[in-house]
């Protein structure tokens, strides 16, 4: 029998689902904020977007939230306002997790290194980035906008769901940057990954599970000022239960 599910649409192309045309098998975005009109709002609960209308649906179902349109021209245009802070995730190592340091500009990327030496453009890749060497001085002229401020890319797959394929979240958070070694330690070292002298792998590893949360601080400064923000967290928790029984006994 000949497979005519494409000429269903035929009668009506609006109706037609949007086919997945995910640029690096990315799936979806988990993002901690949103603009509303031209000013950023800072998110209690995770806001997810797809252009995947079966993903969507599961994430709704999953973590609450409507399936919506919103402004945008990029792939995943419809957006989940979700009702979790907090979901399991699995992470395949610690090369799911990048960080570096951004400044875009008018034209695009104008700045690109990891805090001492440039990472592009290729021409000047390796060179001195001339960044500040102090942690708050480079905070300083990032919030100025006269210096890069921090880019984590973390990729994963939803622990409850792992077929719907990765996820990608990105975070400009510098207290993320602080304790962002000891999360890839933590990755690791639960997922059995060993390096030897040089830093080269020794061993793989499987999969850890972890958790991926929106964390309020709020605290009154000494001058009796009251300060509130999110910040992004990631917390390994143990190995993902997907891998295989040779592996866990490896990594134990």
């Amino acid at each position: 029998m000949a497979n005519n599910i494409k000429a269903i649409w035929d009668t009506d192309p609006d109706a037609k689902p949007r086919e997945r045309t995910f640029s690096n098998d990315y799936v979806g975005r988990f993002r901690s904020g949103r603009l509303v009109g031209k000013q950023p709002e800072s998110l209690n609960e995770w806001r997810v977007t797809t252009g995947d209308p079966v993903v969507a649906a599961k994430i709704a179902e999953m973590f609450g939230g409507e399936p919506e349109a919103w402004e945008t021209d990029k792939e995943d245009s419809t957006e989940i306002l979700t009702d979790a802070p907090s979901v399991d995730i699995i992470i395949e190592n610690s090369d799911a997790l990048d960080a570096s340091m951004k400044l875009f500009g008018m034209s695009g990327l104008i700045h690109h290194c990891d805090g001492v030496k440039f990472l592009s453009p290729e021409e000047e890749k390796g060179d001195p980035c001339g960044c500040p060497a102090a942690f708050q001085d480079r905070k300083d002229k990032a919030k100025a906008n006269r210096g890069p401020k921090p880019s984590v890319d973390l990729t994963f797959k939803l622990a409850d769901a792992p077929e719907l394929g990765l996820f990608r979240f990105n975070s400009g958070s510098w207290e993320l940057v602080k304790v962002l070694h000891n999360v890839i330690a933590d990755i690791d070292k639960t997922g059995g990954r060993e390096y030897a002298d040089d830093d080269t792998v020794t061993e793989k590893g499987v999969a850890v599970r972890a958790t991926l949360s929106i964390v309020n601080v709020s605290y009154t400064t000494k001058a009796g000022r009251d300060v509130s923000y999110n910040r992004p967290d990631i917390k390994v928790t143990g190995v993902a239960e997907a891998a295989a029984p040779a592996d866990l006994a490896k990594a134990a």
